[in-house]
Formats: C-alpha cells, structure tokens, sequence
C-alpha cells in the first residue's frame, strides 16, 4: 500500500477529493507551489465526488465580508446575512435555504456548532466565535452518505480543524471604511513536551446604515496546547468568544417606495442583541483511535422586529430571544485495518447533552419586556452508534457501507404546564457509495443515504391535550431525509481539477421560517434534484483560476389547497468563480485577486409569483508580501452593487395600515462598496 501522501488542490478553493495520489515519488514544482496543505487520509476515506478539503491558508486569502463566509469554500454554498453582523449567518446549499444551519452540520475541532431547540431557529450554526486564522483545514461533506455524521445533515456537513502548530507569529491590524478596525495576535511558546498556542481577535464596526450604527464589540481569544501521548496526539483547547451589536434588519419595499426610509436604513432603530461562547475541550488521534470531548456554555438575547405593527398595533412587535445553555459531549471512533489489505472498519460512538437553563420568546419595547410569549427549560439527549467499512472489492472498484442508529431523548419544563412534556426518538440510517477508478485521471462515484434532522422540542414534545385527555403531539421528533448521488471527478493532480455531480434529496417535513415570528416551523415533505460542477486551473507559476455552478429544482411533494409547490427560500442557481495572480511562485512580492458571486432570483413563496431579484457581486483582494510583513487592500463589492443578500415574503405592518397588513417583499441590502486594508508583521 503506498499510502504515503494524499494530495489534491487548487489555489483559490483547495479540494481535497477522491480521485488522490497516492505515491512516494516526490511532488512536481507546481504541486510544491500550488498545493500549500497535505492531508493524511486511508484509502477510501473521501466516497463522493461531493467531498472536499480546503487547506486553512487558503480561508484567509481570499476576501471575506463575515467570518461565515468561510463556509463558502464549499462548492454551492452562499453565506449570507438578514439582520445584524452578531447573528448567526443565513446558509444556501442545495436548493435549501439553511436558515441558520437547520440541515448542514457545523463542527468545529470536534465540538458541534448548531443548537438544538435554539431560542432563534433550530440548528442555530454561529461560526463567529471562528478566527480563521487558527483554522488548519476545511472538510466538507455533501449528501447524505456518510456514517459519521448525524444530526443536521441532509444538506450535508463541514469540520473545521484548528491548527496544531503556527507557522510563525503574527500581528495583524485592519482598518476600514465605516469604522471597521479588527486587530488579531497569534503567538506559541514551546512548553515542556508541547506547544502552547495563543490567538487574539478583536473588533469594532460602525457599519454603512443611515439611522443606527451596529456599534459591533467583538471578542476572541483562544488557548490550545498540543502534544504527544502515547504515540499519538492531544490537544487541550479553551476558547472564548463575547459579541455585542445593534441590528439592520430586514425592511420591507414598500418603505423604501414611499420614502419612510432609504435602502440602509431601519424601521426599529432599537434591535440588536449580544452572544458569548465558551468552551473547554480535548481531541486524542493516533493511527486507529479519534476520541474527542467538550464542554460549550453559550447565551444568546437578541431583539427583533420583523412585522412592526401586525400583532400589537399600540406598542409594536418587537420581541427577544432568549437562550442559555451549557452543551456537554463526546465522539469516539476506532479504525480497524484488515492485514494483507487497505479495507477498514470504523466504529463510533457519540454523545450529547444540552442543558438548557432558558430558551424564551418574550414581548418587548426598547428591549424592555412586556410580557411572555413562551419560557422553557430543556434538557435534550442523544446518543449513536455507527459502522462504516470501506472495502477494495478490485484494484478499481472500492465498496463503501455504513450503517447509523440515534437515539433522542427530550424532556420540556415550561413556566405554562400545558406546554410541556417529554418525547423520545430513535431512527436508523443506512449509507452506500461505490467508487470506480476510470482511468489514471477520472474517477466515478455512486451514492445513497438516509440522514435526519431533529425538530425543536418545543414542538414535538407529547403533551396531554386538554379536551380529550390523551397523548398528542404536534411533529414528530426525528425527521428522515433520503438522498443519491452519482458524481465523477477528472484531474491530473497538476493543473487541473474537475468534478461534476447529480443528485437528489428528499425529505419527510421541511423547515420553513416563520417571517411574522422569527423562527422555523415543521411544515411539507420535498424533494429536491440538483447538479453541480467546480472546474480548478493552475497556468503556469502565476494564474490559478476556479469556477463553481450549481443548480437545484426544489418542490413541495404533496398537494395543499391554496398552496403551490415551490420551497420557500430555494435560490435555483449559485455562481461563484475567481481568478489569482502572484508575482512569484513562493507568494513573495505582488499578488492579486478578483471574485465573483451570483445567487439567482430566489425563490419567496410557494406559487413563484413574486418575484426576488438577482445578487451579483464582485470582491478583490490586492497585496504585497515580504519575507516578514505583508499589507493587502480588499475592496467589498467593487461595482457598488444595489442588491439584496436575502429576500422573504410575508405580511407586516406600517403606520396607517390595515389591521391585517401587506404582504410584500422584505429584504437585507447587501453591503455598500467598502474598502479595507490590513497590515500583518511575522516574528
């Protein structure tokens, strides 16, 4: 078996994929230049043409409005905002709109990002607690097909790796139009048999709006020591994150037409919230064992008002979120390598635990509340096992099947009594994918999976109803998703990567949001049927050039009287595409880059009647690098565009309104045109 190396990248988007060298033979030059990670995998590890690795270098060199944006790396995925920059991200893969995470799994050095039950949206991902200079590598997992990961994953999945060692030290500072100021510090000191690494972010932003500034206070700090054990590796980590900000929120149209506000201005001037995040944390890898542990103590309030007068006409609808938990948990997988081959086994095992001192909904005015709509404390617990073996049946032809059990256990205390109750859960998923090896340069895959996403407590818990005295319950704990793939991958792992899949996913209940409430909802079964396609290109030592194109037919599967068919939120088409130049191979010297991103007209209501406009944007990125010091102009939305980073349509109410509102198109405006510049010195 010559498992020595696994490689497979480009500039701009690193995919690591599974068409990979595998070869003791040393690099070519451009490989050197052009590949800047390597990623130690076993042999059929990646099963689709739907995976990939982004090397941790590479999140930071391309221009980024949020933290969030990382995510973008991913084939397919947009990332965008609909309210304040603390706030989670708004997520679009794969017809979906993620909201803030309800189908894509988010974890971060073993620890999960997305909430359960959360006081905002189920699946509530914030990566804003991320520096992305601590991030060694991206992996991304599309589709259902992969035994590992559980929960939120019918869109599919992303670990992010923190890094193990810095290359050297830094200090940066970025200052930018709008009072932005963002200032980070990485250190590390050799410490007994270890490294201790140190990291420090902070930052402030105004932001462009015309009636509130986002008065962002933003705080990161991270502590993680790493050594050797037992002939293997452990790392301890400790982070910290504190964020307070006022929010723009989604506005609708019609103040605009009428004048009431213009494009960056604010309807409730008194919006915002503010999060923290910290956690305590231990990952232990040797060659057949991963074993990881956590404790996160997370709180959320945040304050909104997205219908204005609908439901109070008097005081107004704005309303606070409220969450406060602390997240306990583990994941343990062992890898067993059969003798006289390169099949292997691995089992897992994985636990959590969410206990949820408060998730609220309240009434409010000036962030001051006036009542309470809901308050509940929750204690949720899963526990799974699976089985994934990866099996060479030829020299060609690698067979790989899984198998996955969940178990969910949820228990709601709510200061109503009707309100709560308990529920369990348990699902069972299969996963199969076979790869076959074309030729030298292409390789086919075949896919299908089960996966699941769980629904919030609130609204699955059995309760006892009043009239009849029996058990009922309102949705259903655990929903199954179902998905198939059939992709293929074509490189010459020098100076070009191609990969191209079809796919379709098909789920028992949607997760719709609920504009008038701020929340998502359980609502119809879909299906949705999709093709993608990224192209990399390295010219020579200089250019590197990349294109992404994905598009999604996304439809309700049942017939509802006076409903369409249409999923709420499916943007049909996503673009994204960019070009790089370097002076010098080595990145020493002048270097440059330009991106562009398209999101179709989204889709806002179930007949697509209404129609979204389109969002194109283009970003640029200009730097000069010396052996020690690096300075780079990024330039956000370079054309000054006038479009909108997400759209809804649903009913509120202005001033003088009737008492049932209007229904009209709500909006976040992108971004305008803002400039930044960040100066970093290396020790």
């Amino acid at each position: 078996m010559t498992n020595n190396k696994t490689v497979n990248g480009c500039f701009g988007l690193m995919v690591c994929i599974s068409s990979q060298v595998w070869a003791d033979e040393p690099l070519s030059d451009i490989e050197k230049i052009r590949i800047n990670g390597q990623q130690r995998a076993q042999p059929g590890a990646y099963i689709s043409a739907s995976q990939g690795w982004v090397d941790g270098q590479e999140l930071t060199d391309r221009p980024m409005l949020r933290t969030g944006e990382m995510l973008e790396f991913i084939p397919g995925m947009m990332v965008t905002q609909h309210s304040g920059s603390g706030k989670a991200n708004q997520y679009f893969l794969r017809g979906f709109n993620l909201d803030h995470g309800t189908d894509f799994a988010v974890h971060v050095d073993g620890m999960p990002v997305n909430m359960r039950s959360h006081g905002h949206g189920q699946g509530y991902s914030d990566l804003n607690f991320v520096i992305p200079e601590t991030v060694a590598s991206l992996n991304y997992f599309k589709g259902t097909y992969y035994a590992a990961i559980g929960d939120f994953s019918g869109a599919g999945g992303a670990q992010f790796a923190l890094k193990n060692e810095l290359s050297r030290n830094q200090v940066s500072a970025t200052l930018g139009e709008d009072n932005y100021q963002r200032y980070l510090v990485l250190n590390q000191l050799d410490v007994g048999q270890g490294k201790l690494l140190g990291a420090g972010e902070f930052q402030v932003y105004d932001g462009p709006w015309t009636d509130i500034s986002e008065d962002i206070d933003k705080k990161n700090a991270l502590l993680r020591y790493v050594s050797g054990l037992a002939g293997g590796e452990l790392s301890v980590t400790a982070m910290a994150y504190d964020n307070q900000w006022n929010s723009a929120d989604q506005i609708p149209s019609r103040a605009v037409g009428q004048g009431l506000i213009d494009q960056l201005g604010s309807l409730d001037t008194t919006v915002g919230g503010e999060s923290s995040r910290y956690s305590l944390s231990a990952q232990f890898t040797d060659d057949a064992w991963q074993a990881s542990g956590y404790i996160i103590d997370t709180e959320l309030t945040l304050f909104s008002n997205f219908t204005y007068f609908l439901e109070n006409p008097e005081l107004g609808d704005q309303f606070e979120q409220r969450d406060d938990r602390v997240i306990y948990g583990s994941d343990v997988s062992y890898t067993y390598a059969m003798a006289g081959s390169d099949n292997t086994i691995t089992s897992g095992f994985q636990w959590r635990y969410d206990d949820i001192d408060e998730v609220g909904l309240y009434p409010t005015v000036n962030r001051q509340r006036t009542g309470v709509t809901r308050q509940d404390a929750i204690s949720s617990a899963s526990y799974a096992g699976y089985i994934q073996a990866n099996l060479f049946v030829t020299d060609k032809l690698n067979l790989t099947l899984g198998g996955r059990y969940d178990y969910i256990d949820v228990d709601v205390d709510s200061v109503l009594p009707a309100n709560s109750g308990t529920d369990t859960d348990s699902m069972f998923n299969l996963k199969g994918a076979l790869k076959y090896q074309l030729t030298d340069t292409a390789t086919m895959f075949v896919n299908y999976g089960q996966g699941f996403h769980s629904n919030d407590a609130r609204g699955a818990v059995i309760q006892v109803d009043p009239v009849t005295g029996e058990d009922a319950t309102t949705a259903p704990l655990l929903v199954r998703s179902e998905g198939m793939e059939t992709g293929i991958n074509w490189t010459d792992n020098q100076r070009f990567n191609v990969s191209a899949a079809l796919w379709h996913l098909s789920l028992d209940s949607e997760l719709v949001y609920v504009g008038d409430a701020g929340f998502t909802e359980p609502s119809r079964p879909s299906s949705r049927t999709g093709v993608e396609a990224s192209a990399y290109y390295w010219l020579g030592h200089h250019w590197n050039l990349d294109a992404e194109a994905a598009w999604t037919n996304a439809r309700f599967d049942d017939n509802v009287e006076g409903e369409g068919d249409y999923i709420d939120g499916t943007v049909p088409v996503v673009v994204s595409a960019g070009v790089s130049w370097f002076e010098h191979s080595d990145r020493q010297g002048v270097s440059a880059t330009l991106r562009v991103r398209y999101l179709s007209s989204r889709i806002v209501e179930s007949t697509d009647t209404v129609s979204a406009p389109s969002t194109f944007l283009l970003n640029a990125q200009l730097g000069y690098q010396a052996a020690d010091w690096q300075v780079a102009l990024e330039v956000l939305n370079l054309l000054d565009r006038d479009a909108h980073d997400i759209d809804y349509f649903y009913a509120s109410r202005l001033p003088g309104e009737p008492a049932q509102g209007v229904e009209d198109l709500h909006y976040h405006p992108v971004e305008p045109r803002t400039a930044r510049v960040t100066v970093s010195y290396f020790y």
